[in-house]
């Protein structure tokens, strides 16, 4: 497993985004369309809805249709004054990480400041070896095959050697196309051919290495 290289989404998979952080960050890209397209709160957020079902992102659908430069709209949503005491770290994060032989990769579709003040935070940075966030993918995130390229590229990896560890179905399908192993951090009880391992959460990783060797 030692020459193996770990890929690890970052937004509910090394931490619980969902209870705080993932509600502020609807907020701040409805509060940020109410501005800059000059809606009200309704018509904005029904429009960041529409754009991320659309999309996949909501970024997307404004930098198609509006010209919104991505660096403006990516600072200005993430912004987190409270961002440590909003943090819910994944059970025995450290514990998982030190357990797992390899290299180590976050891949996010967040922007650089927010991912590695997450990865800072969560005190992990010892354990990998970079962050690849939305701008290294050119603002175009997963599940778009080109970020997944671009990381590939540039690390130098092969996608055989990598293991892909993410809540997003969407995000696994497009490694498996690859030709990664892949990793499935979710409760659902589906387990779609994509899918090598499925986790409830992250500490069941380490007892699970042998079906991804």
């Amino acid at each position: 497993m030692r020459g193996f290289t770990w890929i690890f989404d970052l937004d509910n998979t090394l931490h619980d985004a969902s209870p705080h952080i993932f509600p502020h960050l609807s907020r701040s890209m409805t509060a940020y369309l109410q501005a800059h397209l000059d809606l009200d709160r309704e018509a904005a957020q029904a429009l960041r809805v529409a754009y991320w079902k659309r999309y996949g992102a909501t970024l997307l659908g404004l930098m198609r249709h509006h010209g919104t430069d991505p660096r403006h709209f990516l600072w200005h949503t993430h912004q987190f004054p409270e961002l440590e005491r909003m943090l819910r770290r994944a059970p025995n994060l450290h514990g998982v990480l030190r357990r797992l032989p390899g290299r180590k990769i976050v891949f996010s579709n967040a922007p650089a400041h927010y991912a590695r003040a997450v990865v800072r935070l969560l005190d992990i940075g010892r354990y990998f070896d970079d962050v690849f966030s939305i701008e290294h993918t050119r603002f175009r995130p997963k599940p778009d095959v080109y970020g997944f390229r671009r990381l590939l590229d540039r690390y130098r990896l092969s996608p055989r050697r990598c293991i892909m560890v993410d809540d997003t179905p969407q995000n696994l399908r497009t490694a498996k196309r690859l030709g990664m192993r892949t990793v499935w951090v979710t409760r659902s009880r589906r387990l779609p051919r994509y899918v090598d391992v499925k986790i409830d959460s992250l500490p069941e990783l380490p007892r699970r290495l042998h079906l991804l060797i």
